[in-house]
């Protein structure tokens, strides 16, 4: 065997178990939160970016072997953003043969008329966007709306939040859309960024730059990135830790009087399950994530 042809197995091994993880975790996360249910038409939101076309690429997997069916149509948001290269994601998808939809919509000229130079477009953006994916999900029926955040941007917004917000909130799995229509998934949820950005890489997925908030380098998120990135290269193993703390609340150990009831707080005669003595060390421990499963739901954890 020669060295090219060892080196070509090796990347391919390698491509194959990078896979298998983000399908395992994708399975997982939707089987978690029972994201999607038999007979779902899932809105594919498809930016163009390395998160949305993986989760697309894990989905149409999904479909394919999954116990139950359900539907997908791909729906990119043309924002008029100059430059934007129009033809890329209908060529795509239509080679995958993929059903899909372009809604445009002239929200570039909106938000450069709105937000000062020099300030930062995301947040008018996103209300307007999410307005008009809400509106076109309803037109289209469809029950279930997938967005492409995974673990990172979870972890990133949540302290986002707690450093300029004061909230200790991230992005949920799973919520309920504003207009009260759909259901919003992150299929994504569990998968790490670097995981999609090689796997987007080797997939080589013709990926389109955001040529309006992609290419602010004020951002505050950049920063928390940033600020994660160090700690995960300094003490590796903390971002799986933190986004394990996610899943493990304990209201009792915070100060949300609106949360948990400190008021009523009295001593009792038996142990108190989510008390512990006073003035000993936290204990770390490896505590595994529960999996509330859904007998009609996507299950595809062991594929």
């Amino acid at each position: 065997m020669n060295h090219l042809s060892s080196t070509n197995q090796k990347q391919s091994a390698s491509f194959t178990k990078l896979q298998k993880r983000i399908r395992h975790n994708t399975g997982k996360a939707i089987a978690d939160f029972n994201m999607i249910e038999d007979g779902d038409k899932v809105m594919v939101c498809l930016s163009g970016g390395k998160d949305s076309y993986t989760m697309l690429d894990v989905l149409l997997h999904m479909q394919k072997v999954a116990p139950i069916s359900f539907s997908i149509i791909a729906v990119n948001l043309d924002q008029k953003q100059p430059g934007f290269p129009e033809h890329v994601l209908p060529q795509y998808l239509t080679q995958l043969g993929v059903e899909f939809e372009v809604v445009e919509e002239d929200t570039y000229s909106i938000v450069i008329d709105k937000i000062p130079e020099g300030k930062t477009t995301c947040s008018l953006c996103s209300r307007l966007r999410r307005g008009i994916l809400y509106k076109t999900a309803t037109r289209l029926q469809a029950t279930k709306i997938a967005l492409g955040h995974h673990r990172d941007d979870m972890l990133e917004t949540l302290f986002l939040n707690m450093f300029n917000g004061g909230q200790l909130k991230a992005m949920p799995p799973k919520l309920v859309s504003d207009d009260g229509q759909q259901i919003v998934i992150r299929p994504l949820a569990y998968c790490a960024e670097q995981d999609i950005a090689e796997y987007s890489e080797i997939s080589e997925f013709p990926i389109i730059p955001c040529n309006l908030c992609g290419s602010q380098e004020n951002l505050q998120r950049k920063v928390i990135k940033g600020m994660l990135q160090d700690w995960q290269q300094r003490f590796p193993g903390r971002i799986e830790s933190m986004a394990k703390a996610l899943q493990n609340v304990v209201p009792s150990h915070l100060a949300d009087s609106s949360q948990y009831d400190f008021i009523g707080l009295k001593t009792q005669a038996t142990p108190f399950v989510d008390g512990d003595i006073g003035f000993d060390p936290p204990e770390f421990v490896n505590t595994p994530v529960n999996s509330n499963r859904h007998t009609d739901s996507l299950d595809v954890t062991n594929i």
